[in-house]
Formats: structure tokens, C-alpha cells, sequence
């Protein structure tokens, strides 16, 4: 691995800023096999996701999984793709904008906003060169993961650092772990609930949360504790009675144990047992996605109805709604704190001045730039 030649770029009198980077899992970049092949090729290839001996996992993966699994995913796909690609990337799109465009315009001094997807396309290395070329000295990683996974965080993690072994010039770096019962996170999600079923609510709410394989919390990962603390504090903060909401976990994959209830088996066991209405929504899933737009709002609405429930009702994720920016906004500026750009006492003519200065006494000493 080779360090990148940057040096020759850098300038004593070059603009600072402080960079955000928002961080997702990721998308095809289409709705076909191939595309599909590439991207799970890349998913289910880390460590992080799949804790299989690598001498093991590799000719199930290749001899199997992007055997079968590529043209079934393409299809599920094609329910949910929009005009824009994605709805996860255009989401995420949406949202950096939308944090940018806050943050431009409360904080004292440049901050630049940039998104990045842990598989496929933007790539975290593509988003971190951006912010790089504007002059990043530090910076911020929001992974969008509400509760720590080492699946999902601590994977992003990897991506960043493999990224910055190539710098020569490394950033100032926070990495903000989870936030799975921040206030402000709490209270747009309950706002959001509450405000979906002000009309005829359902007779239970359903929290749903992306599943792990069981083993994960056995080793350690504290996901499903920050699972449960999340819905605890929703349904506190919408008052809900214990036997009017539960938390169950979606989107098994192979024949391991995964963290239960399960959500379509408890959906199916409601509706036995003669629930009629249902709400369910996803507080794990900051964006809307395959998971929540297929999966939750599709495939488990057919499982609960076809067991004798009658409404089935999906509550969109926060996506870029202006309680979720305002969220993701707050968050960044306390955990940036103490930096430069954030700083009330920022003056953007003293730091142009105290620039030019230092480009000046640099070539006095005989620098070039």
C-alpha cells in the first residue's frame, strides 16, 4: 500500500473546515442480477457481516449465495427502484443536502457535508477524497446505524481507516458510535408515530429492528440491549400500556439463530390470535430501504393478512424530514464540539489573515506554496 501524493497540492495558506461524514450501508447501483452480484459480492464478503473462517465462507459464498441469491434480491429490488435510482441513495442524498444546508447556515465557520456508502456506490474512500479536496482537517463520521453494531459501525470504521492509511495528512477524527436514545432521535421518532396513527391506530404497534445472528450478543455486540432501550423510550414517550406494542427482528439470513421474536412469525401469531389492526415501524432504519419499503411494507403485510388480520399499516422511516435533519444536526454540533468551525467566536477575516501569514513566514523559511 502506498501513501497518496497530496503534498504537492497542499498550500501553507489553504482553507480549514471541519468535514461530516454521513455513512449508510449501501445499494446496487441497479435493479438486475449483475449489478446485485457486485454489490452482495462486496456485502456479504467482510469479516464484520459474516464471521465465518474465510476458508469456509468462500466457496459457500461463490458457489451458492451469488449463485442463487443475486436474481431473487433484482427482483425485490425492482418493486421499490424510483425514477431516482435507490430510495435509499436518493434518500441519503436528500439528507446530506439537507444537513449541509443547516449546517451553512448556523455554524461560524465552514463545514462540508459528504455521503458515503460502506458497499457500493458513493464508496466511503470517494466521499473522504471529496472531503479531502475541499481541505478537511477534521473530521466528523455519522454512520447512520442508530444502535452499534459491529456489522454496521464498526465495518465503517474498517472502510475509513483502510482509507486513511493512503493520507499522508491525516484528519483530526470523532466517530460517533450510536445514538440510540438520544432525545431528540427518541422524540422524532415517537412525533413521527404518533402523528401516523392519529386516525384510527392500530390495536398494537410493532417496532421492528434489522435481526443479527444470536452468536453476536453472545460474543459481546450490545445491538439488541440498544434495540430494546430504543423501544422502550418510544412507547414511553407515547404512553403506551406493555400489551400494546412489542419489538421483533427482520431479514434472517441463512440457518442460524438470530435474535428473536422474529417479525414475521409474530405478525402471523397476532393475527391467530384475532388482531385485526397493526402498525409497525422500523426506528433501526434512519432511511427508507429494500428492508422496510419491500420487506416490512410488502412481504409481511401479505403475512399478516393472509392469517386473518384486516389493516396493515407501515410508518415511513424519518428519511429527510425536517425533525430527523434538525436531529442529525444537533447531534453533529455536540459532537464536534470544541472545533474551530463550531466555535461562536469564529472570525472567518481573522482566519483568512492569520493564513496569508503563515503562507508568508513559511516562505520565508523557503517553502514554495
Amino acid at each position: 500500500m502506498t501513501i497518496a501524493a497530496t503534498s504537492s497540492s497542499f498550500s501553507h495558506d489553504q482553507p480549514a473546515c471541519t468535514g461530516v461524514l454521513l455513512a449508510n450501508l449501501g445499494t446496487p447501483d441497479a435493479p438486475t442480477p449483475a449489478a446485485l452480484r457486485r454489490y452482495l459480492a462486496e456485502f456479504l464478503w467482510d469479516p464484520r457481516v459474516v464471521e465465518l473462517p474465510r476458508w469456509l465462507w468462500w466457496p459457500i459464498l461463490h458457489g451458492i449465495v451469488l449463485r442463487l441469491r443475486p436474481a431473487r434480491s433484482a427482483r425485490k429490488y425492482r418493486l421499490i427502484w424510483t425514477p431516482d435510482g435507490s430510495p435509499l441513495l436518493a434518500i441519503g442524498r436528500r439528507q446530506a443536502a439537507a444537513v449541509a444546508a443547516k449546517l451553512a447556515e448556523d455554524s461560524p465557520g465552514p463545514v462540508r457535508v459528504a455521503l458515503g456508502m460502506r458497499y457500493g456506490n458513493p464508496s466511503i474512500a470517494a466521499a473522504l477524497a471529496e472531503l479531502r479536496q475541499a481541505g478537511v482537517q477534521r473530521l466528523l463520521v455519522l454512520p447512520l446505524y442508530p444502535q452499534y453494531s459491529a456489522t454496521t459501525v464498526a465495518s465503517t470504521f474498517d472502510a475509513i481507516a483502510a482509507e486513511l492509511r493512503t493520507w499522508r495528512w491525516l484528519p483530526e477524527l470523532r466517530l460517533v458510535t450510536h445514538y440510540h436514545d438520544d432525545p431528540g432521535y427518541i422524540d422524532a421518532l415517537a412525533a413521527s408515530i404518533r402523528a401516523a396513527r392519529a386516525e384510527q391506530p392500530g390495536e398494537r404497534l410493532l417496532l421492528s429492528f434489522h435481526g443479527l445472528p444470536k452468536r453476536n450478543l453472545l460474543a459481546g455486540d450490545p445491538y439488541y440491549c440498544q434495540c430494546h432501550k430504543t423501544a422502550r423510550l418510544v412507547a414511553e414517550r407515547l404512553g403506551l400500556p406493555a400489551n400494546d406494542w412489542a419489538i421483533a427482528f427482520q431479514s434472517r439470513f441463512g440457518r442460524a439463530t438470530w435474535l428473536q421474536p422474529y417479525t414475521s412469525a409474530l405478525l402471523a401469531d397476532w393475527a391467530k390470535a384475532g388482531v385485526k389492526r397493526v402498525d409497525i415501524a422500523c426506528p433501526g432504519f434512519p432511511a427508507d430501504c429494500l428492508e422496510t419499503l419491500e420487506e416490512i411494507a410488502m412481504e409481511n403485510r401479505h403475512v399478516f393478512l393472509a392469517n386473518g388480520g384486516e389493516q396493515y399499516r407501515y410508518i415511513p422511516a424519518l428519511n429527510d424530514t425536517p425533525a430527523h435533519i434538525a436531529m442529525l444536526v444537533d447531534l453533529i454540533r455536540r459532537h464536534a464540539a470544541g472545533w474551530p468551525e463550531f466555535d461562536p467566536g469564529y472570525d472567518a477575516a481573522a482566519d483568512a489573515a492569520e493564513r496569508i501569514a503563515s503562507r508568508e513566514r513559511a516562505r520565508a523559511l523557503g517553502a514554495t506554496t
